[in-house]
């Protein structure tokens, strides 16, 4: 059992890094004043580039990346462990990037990585259109890391539409589940808070959602509404619609707790796939 204070940072990320930089190491000092063990930032949280040829451009490989740099140091400075929720890297020998997720220790020592495995490629509507396959490879493989506050499990924004994802990393252990996220706000103002809501309390995890809010380069937004969600689904946060922070209590015997009163994640039972997918498997 482990109580610890969590926070997630709410930012506005700009184009450029050097500025966004700045202010995230603002908030992080902050978060670690109001007594925060665990600092989680958003997705794409150094930059947000809306133009494709500049995110191929800016993009830097991990030994050589400022953001991972700042994080390291700012973690080194508080003593606190701290996520990036997710950084634009290049791949060495790869021609599309990485949208890839830090954990870094007290030390600054990298704990943990996790490239997103489902992209956004979507088609919202009004001319609201991303591929985000177009500019990042999907990663492979899901994430989980044993911490001294708890077992963490990695995700980033899209995934969490993906609740197998989810089962997969809270059988494997996971107590806190990560969603750093840039989401729009269509699709937040519908899908955002039920969506994560459903991820804690199918899984029994705390759901940790730290998000981009506002506007953007190029008139890109983004919803906010960082959450942190209970394992029995009550939200404990929510950051609304402005840059900030948002804290709560972390409690890991609230997973076991309620783990044991809904048993779901040991009552698997086989079953037979529908017709449709047999004959799709056997073309």
């Amino acid at each position: 059992m482990s109580v610890f204070m969590i926070a997630c940072l709410q930012n506005t990320a700009a184009r450029d890094t050097e500025p966004t930089l700045a202010a995230l190491g603002d908030m992080v000092r902050r978060a670690r004043d109001r007594g925060a063990a665990l600092i989680a930032a958003p997705e794409v949280c150094s930059y947000l580039e809306p133009r494709r040829r500049l995110v191929l451009e800016k993009a830097e490989p991990q030994d050589r990346h400022q953001g991972l740099a700042a994080f390291r140091e700012w973690a080194r400075e508080t003593g606190a462990w701290l996520l990036a929720g997710s950084m634009v890297t290049r791949i060495e020998g790869e021609q599309r990037l990485a949208n890839r997720s830090y954990l870094v220790d007290p030390d600054g020592q990298i704990a943990a990585t996790y490239d997103k495995i489902h992209m956004f490629d979507v088609d919202i509507g009004e001319g609201d259109r991303y591929r985000e396959s177009h500019t990042y490879r999907p990663g492979e493989s899901a994430v989980t890391v044993a911490t001294p506050l708890a077992v963490l499990g990695l995700t980033i924004c899209y995934d969490m539409r993906f609740p197998a994802l989810y089962r997969a990393l809270a059988q494997a252990g996971a107590e806190v589940i990560t969603v750093p996220s840039a989401f729009t706000v269509p699709t937040g103002r519908a899908h955002w808070h039920v969506l994560l809501r459903s991820r804690a309390i199918e899984t029994g995890c705390f759901i940790v959602a730290p998000a981009q809010v506002g506007e953007h380069a190029e008139g890109r937004r983004t919803y906010g509404h960082s959450l942190i969600v209970a394992p029995w689904g009550e939200v404990l946060a929510d950051g609304g619609d402005v840059p900030g922070i948002v804290t709560a209590e972390i409690d890991t015997a609230r997973v076991a707790e309620a783990r044991a009163r809904v048993p779901a994640l040991s009552g698997d039972r086989p079953f037979d796939l529908p017709h449709v997918l047999l004959e799709l498997a056997a073309e």
